[in-house]
């Protein structure tokens, strides 16, 4: 293996002023009049990115699979691509369980008055009006008789379910400030702390075991803390709980109450939570089609996933993906409206569930992954797209060798290739063709700050897109998807071999209970 960033055209002219391309279409080291169109429309003021992704990010928000505000977005994608003139449609592929999330309010009574920070968990039963009751923390269990004789006490009690982190300062924080001695002691209890908690929750039986007792109890809900190791982000996912409300906290605020709990300082908390059950409701793939001129059983497939947890607003997980390949869409749909070979854009579903809207279609459409040139995902837009692995593929990287000199050096500096790279076992969308011998490749950008601060938190929030980059993102999946539909040759699907077999595909979900 090996990894280059591929030499384009020589140093570009620089303009300035804002609102404008770093360069000018009449200085681009390149007669394609179609890359100098793409430019134009993407890196300059006929940019669209801010305004569709304030729409989609502030208006709609999240976009919960089965909820009201996934097909919210739905329906506003078909509405936008067809006054763009792109003929787009709804596919369903399956049914999810539909929850609908109102307000959550979460306050600490006693030993004193604060308004806690938190939010139910996604699919979590509601309160019917204010509830209040004592906090409990789970006691360390050494068996199930242990859990059985805790459980009989907690009745119209809210448990703190979760192990308290002796720390939330972010660990950049504390490796760049502390003495080391402090930093190796703090690492160390954070160990024992996790390390304790699970031993316990195994020995009375396993995570199911204890939420079952605490329901089959009575209890008023559970408490949950799960902290994504940065400053103020924490990640938010599905309830543990099926009849009881399961509510997350801050990671400071659920250490508080677990203090309070496990000091016997008679912690007290009200709760008032709206959730409304929908039954299984009908989810979708919205796919978007310009039809090629040439070549119309062979495909180019740009592809994000539309649905998000609902911690936050879906920004960077993935917001950002979606307006990036809808605006390359709308920058394609004005300068490159008969393409040669069939361009696809695709809004998964159900990623968050286990790839299931991809994994559908790719079942769904094998005439897609026959004629598949390559499909492009991106599914963490913080940042600027810096790498692309060529998934083993041993032909791909000649191809991306081809399509990057064609491009704007502004573009492609940023970007290593992993040529020819190894095949990810997981992760997005693109593994749904790869899995099946195409040609998918992942669009990334840097991933540990992703990871760390807006991956599944309550801060994946609009203000943390960085629209530069987004207007680069879209400018550079624009031109990659008409530069394979322009290229003589198809990509090759000749794999490397490998120490491992290469991935399999598992069959898609079609619904919540099944």
């Amino acid at each position: 293996m090996r990894s280059v960033r591929p030499l384009a055209f020589l140093a570009l002219a620089i303009v300035s002023g804002p609102g404008t391309a770093a360069i000018s279409a009449q200085t681009l080291p390149t007669d394609d009049p179609v890359i100098r169109a793409i430019w134009d429309m993407g890196m300059g003021e006929a940019s669209m990115v801010e305004p569709l992704a304030q729409v989609l990010m502030d208006s709609i928000g999240p976009r919960l699979s089965g909820s009201p505000g996934q097909r919210a977005a739905d329906a506003w994608l078909t509405r936008t691509y067809a006054s763009w003139g792109v003929e787009a449609r709804e596919e369903q592929y399956g049914t999810w369980r539909g929850w609908d999330r109102g307000w959550t309010h979460i306050d600490l009574l006693e030993p004193r008055v604060r308004t806690l920070n938190g939010t139910m968990l996604a699919w979590s039963p509601g309160t019917e009006g204010p509830v209040e009751g004592e906090i409990v923390a789970l006691p360390t269990f050494s068996g199930p008789q242990d859990l059985t004789a805790w459980a009989a006490g907690i009745a119209g009690r809210f448990v703190a379910f979760s192990a308290a982190e002796p720390t939330c300062r972010a660990p950049e924080s504390w490796e760049a400030l502390a003495t080391p001695e402090s930093w190796e002691r703090m690492q160390a209890l954070q160990t024992e702390t996790a390390r304790a908690w699970a031993t316990s929750i195994r020995a009375a039986g396993g995570q199911g075991a204890v939420i079952q007792a605490i329901e089959d109890a009575g209890a008023a809900g559970v408490l949950t803390g799960r902290w994504s190791a940065g400053w103020g982000a924490n990640k938010i996912f599905g309830a543990p709980t099926e009849r009881i409300p399961a509510v997350h906290l801050s990671c400071e605020d659920y250490g508080l109450v677990h203090r309070l709990a496990a000091h016997g300082q008679g912690p007290r908390l009200r709760l008032d939570a709206q959730a409304e059950f929908l039954g299984e409701m009908p989810v979708y793939n919205i796919i978007g089609e310009l039809p090629g001129t040439e070549l119309p059983d062979e495909y180019v497939l740009l592809t994000a996933h539309l649905d998000s947890w609902d911690g936050g607003s879906g920004a960077t997980d993935n917001g950002s993906g979606t307006i990036m390949m809808m605006e390359a869409m709308r920058i394609l749909k004005q300068v490159y409206p008969n393409p040669r070979r069939t361009i696809l854009v695709a809004h998964w579903g159900g990623e968050e569930q286990g790839l299931i809207g991809s994994s559908a279609f790719a079942e769904d459409h094998p005439e897609v992954v026959d004629g598949l040139q390559a499909a492009f995902n991106q599914d963490n837009g913080t940042w600027r797209i810096d790498f692309i692995r060529m998934q083993g593929f041993l032909g791909a990287g000649e191809h991306f060798g081809r399509w990057f000199s064609a491009m704007p050096r502004e573009i492609t500096q940023h970007i290593e290739l992993d040529v020819p790279g190894v095949p990810e076992t997981g992760g997005s969308d693109h593994m749904s063709f790869i899995c099946r011998g195409t040609a998918g490749f992942r669009l990334q950008s840097h991933y540990p700050d992703y990871r760390q601060y807006t991956w599944h938190t309550d801060i994946d929030t609009y203000d943390k897109l960085v629209f530069d980059d987004l207007r680069n993102n879209a400018t550079l999946a624009a031109m990659l998807a008409y530069l394979a539909s322009e290229d003589p040759e198809r990509v090759g699907t000749e794999q490397r071999a490998l120490d491992r077999d290469w991935p399999s595909c598992r069959p898609a979900r079609r619904s919540s209970g099944g």
